[in-house]
């Protein structure tokens, strides 16, 4: 036989190469969500990402609901929960750049009843709360930072107490009552109900309701035509199914109703979009406040305080979870810090690399945006409780997608 010479023996090396390295390469996005779902018992997910030129991957998986057997699609309608937080942060910046309210000020001088809230020390022999007037008074860096000592019953048990003490316990979507406070403002971090209050501030200073100035000042510049408090007759069909984990392990679908319209706008939650809708929101941080057009939401000045950590020395301390129906615990991870209007992920975290934005909604819907890499993400997923581990799980799967 002829022996080959280097440059042929190099050529026919390379091609039975081939389907070894096609065979070892990283499953696509496409394959992670489909085997997920599959894997994981998850009935729908959508995801998007995007980088500063457009979507680069866009995809819909499992149904709308059991019944119908509708496919879902990027454009189906999801509750998005605590991703709204992000949009409020948003509107509030923008007031802050017109010179309408002050990082600094006290927002007690546009929503006086925060100034008459107290603080929580605990309970007596008698078991009658004990509380006594904050040292400092709430300013809207402690709402956009989640240090204003407003919290969320279901991860503080001394409020959880409280609420049932006093019967103040609010249904998830609803503005938060005036619960006191769990510690003096700007001396802790605790995830709560701060950016309800960034809401009603909004409306406050604005003259509009939230659903009224988000439309006119974010959504519509943005084109996001299918993020709203509200879901119109028209829309219902995209609206795809809430599933409850249940103790023997099942998701168990709820009933697959028209949502009526909220009696009170939340900035805190309350929101339904899409995942092509969302990912319009995370590529405006990632463009320094502008838009695909030319509309400009937030300066880049903005921006960048919306990126670096606020908090200072501050530690973000894992939180216990009072009800694991509705969500696990929440442990962002140690040497995390928060911006005003997200998460900062100093180190590496569920597939995601260090100094990554993130939030998410407490029906495991996710998003994250990465400056230093030109990538945002959005996924979608509908069922309690939060954090829930086949949900994280394809968090994290996604997110090694994304950067393989």
């Amino acid at each position: 036989m002829k022996s080959l010479t280097r440059r042929q023996f190099s050529a026919t090396a390379l091609a039975l190469a081939a389907p070894a390295r096609r065979l070892w390469a990283a499953p696509s996005i496409a394959e992670t969500l489909e085997t997920g779902l599959e894997k994981r018992g998850i009935p729908c997910a959508t995801a998007v990402v995007a980088n500063a030129g457009g979507v680069t991957y866009s995809g819909a998986f499992g149904k709308r609901d059991p019944a119908s057997g509708v496919k879902a699609t990027t454009a189906s309608l999801f509750r998005i929960a605590s991703m709204t937080k992000a949009v409020t942060a948003t509107a509030a910046l923008q007031l802050v750049e017109q010179g309408k309210v002050t990082l600094e000020e006290p927002v007690a001088k546009h929503l006086p009843q925060l100034g008459m809230l107290q603080v929580l020390e605990g309970f007596d022999g008698a078991g009658k709360p004990m509380l006594r007037p904050p040292k400092t008074q709430i300013a809207l860096k402690h709402l956009l930072t989640h240090t204003s000592g407003c919290a969320y019953p279901t991860w503080n048990a001394m409020l959880t107490r409280y609420t049932q003490l006093t019967k103040t316990i609010a249904p998830p979507t609803a503005v938060a009552p005036l619960n006191p406070l769990v510690f003096d403002p700007g001396t802790r971090w605790h995830y709560g109900t701060s950016m309800d209050w960034a809401g009603k501030l909004v409306e406050k200073i604005s003259g509009l309701t939230l659903e009224q100035y988000f439309q006119k000042n974010i959504l519509q510049p943005l084109g996001m035509k299918d993020t709203s408090f509200l879901v119109p007759p028209g829309k219902f069909d995209r609206l795809v199914s809430s599933y409850r984990r249940q103790p023997d392990g099942r998701l168990k679908e709820d009933p697959r109703t028209q949502p009526p319209p909220p009696a009170d706008y939340n900035g805190g939650g309350g929101l339904y979009s899409s995942a092509a809708d969302y990912i319009r929101f995370t590529q405006m941080i990632l463009h320094k406040g502008r838009g695909e057009g030319k509309d400009q939401i937030l300066s880049p000045k903005t921006v960048a305080l919306m990126s670096q950590n606020e908090i200072g020395g501050i530690m973000i301390e894992p939180l216990k979870s009072t009800d694991l129906s509705l969500t696990r615990d929440l442990d962002v991870g140690p040497g995390n810090k928060y911006t005003y209007g997200f998460l900062l992920n100093s180190l590496p975290e569920l597939g995601r690399p260090a100094n990554t934005l993130m939030w998410a909604g407490v029906e495991n819907s996710y998003y994250w945006i990465d400056p230093q890499r030109s990538i945002c993400a959005v996924i979608m997923m509908q069922f309690f409780p939060f954090l829930d581990p086949q949900g994280s799980g394809m968090l994290t799967d996604f997110a090694k997608a994304v950067y393989a």
